[in-house]
């Protein structure tokens, strides 16, 4: 038996599944492992893509889009491990983040799940990486705002559990399916993910079902970037659908016999913000299809930090891509504070910069801590890798 079984679903991303597995094979280094790629129907050659660079991991081409649940469910059976790590293809794991997460499952063994500190594109903590179950009234005050409003508040800020300390490991209910550590033997008890959920809500149902097997979920300060659904078309209506059909699912299935006085309000709240959503895109496209645009987007402006080679391959890409930037050779080593040492965020309040760091020349780690130290306005994580000569941004890949 091996000691993880990484299973990463995948779907049209093919450029950040080739960047999260660069970064997991580097964290995947004297752990016994085994990779599973499950590719959803994807239609930019995924699969043949990154194949190439990683013939040691274990492909799974279906021919539907399984979603979610089914695919991890499909992998999860096929292996076997002591642990199953879920992880999401937009995400950049730092070197030594798995094995660090892999102690302290060892060292907690009534941790039946934990999850990390996730990173937005700009080095901002994700609230997501902390969650409550989204009992009726938790999810009340999410979708009425007041979550929102009193963040630090035990009852009205429990989904987010904004009121827990972010720099030490906590208890927490919800782990995030974009980074979820699981122990086997606890998956044996409450069962895989479950099947009804097609996308969303699976993460929340497995995270209730272990706490009601008795064991604990945990959040670990270990930090990773997760570009939040890349793959994802959230201004279509079939993402309204699913996700809010999941809240359904999920409220049916563990709370259809509470209070009809206190299941009925969370029923039509969840009807309303679909409809409000739907609306919404709706005027969009009419403002669209009428010509009225709004504001001229404007490109953003880039700031390339890395080897003399991988500088001049960047030069030579901005140029060729008509992109805005300067560029500076430096690597961990020579400059450990990176772009903090170079910008401090006063000038990009109005505009997007994205700061592109060579990843031969920064670890995963030392681009995600920058980040992390110092988020600013507008200032964005970039990646370029030398051997695919490509550029990756939350907002677009270049090559």
């Amino acid at each position: 038996m091996k000691k993880l079984s990484v299973v990463i679903v995948s779907y049209n991303v093919r450029h950040y599944l080739y960047q999260c597995l660069e970064s997991l094979m580097k964290a995947l280094k004297g752990i016994e492992a085994e990779v599973y790629v499950v590719d959803n129907h994807s239609r930019d050659g995924s699969v043949d893509f990154v194949s190439k660079r990683f013939p040691k991991v274990n492909y799974v081409e279906s021919n539907h889009n399984l979603g979610f649940a089914r695919a991890n469910n499909l992998a999860i059976r096929d292996s076997d491990s002591e642990y199953v790590l879920l992880l999401n293809p937009d995400t950049i794991v730092c070197e030594d983040t798995i094995s660090k997460m892999l102690d302290f499952m060892d060292q907690h063994p009534k941790a039946g799940a934990a999850g990390v500190c996730m990173l937005k594109a700009d080095g901002e903590k994700a609230m997501e990486s902390r969650r409550g179950v989204p009992t009726p009234m938790t999810a009340f005050y999410k979708m009425t705002g007041l979550c929102r409003r009193f963040p630090q508040s035990r009852r009205y800020g429990h989904y987010y559990m904004g009121y827990l300390p972010w720099d030490k490991p906590v208890q927490i209910e919800v782990i995030s399916g974009a980074f979820c550590l699981l122990r086997r033997q606890a998956l044996d008890q409450v069962g895989l993910l479950d099947e009804a959920f097609f996308m969303y809500g699976e993460d929340i149902d497995l995270s209730y079902r272990l706490l009601k097997g008795g064991y604990e979920n945990w959040y670990v300060p270990e930090v990773i970037l997760h570009y939040k659904g890349e793959s994802t078309q959230k201004s279509s209506f079939r993402y309204v659908h699913v996700f809010y059909e999941a809240m359904l699912i999920f409220f049916r299935k563990h709370y259809s016999s509470s209070s009809f006085w206190l299941t009925i309000p969370i029923n039509v709240a969840i009807y309303l913000k679909a409809s409000f959503a739907l609306l919404k895109m709706q005027a969009e496209k009419a403002r669209k299809a009428l010509g009225f645009f709004g504001k001229r987007r404007r490109e953003p402006d880039y700031l390339f930090i890395g080897s003399a080679t991988a500088i001049a391959q960047c030069r030579n890409l901005a140029r060729r891509k008509g992109l805005t930037g300067e560029f500076y050779v430096a690597n961990e080593k020579m400059n450990p504070g990176g772009h903090l040492d170079l910008i401090d965020g006063s000038d990009t309040e109005k505009r997007q910069k994205y700061v592109v760091y060579d990843i031969d020349a920064y670890s995963f780690k030392a681009i995600l801590q920058l980040f992390a130290e110092k988020p600013m306005p507008n200032v964005g994580i970039g990646t370029y890798d030398p051997k695919t000569r490509t550029i990756i941004t939350a907002e677009e890949v270049l090559k």
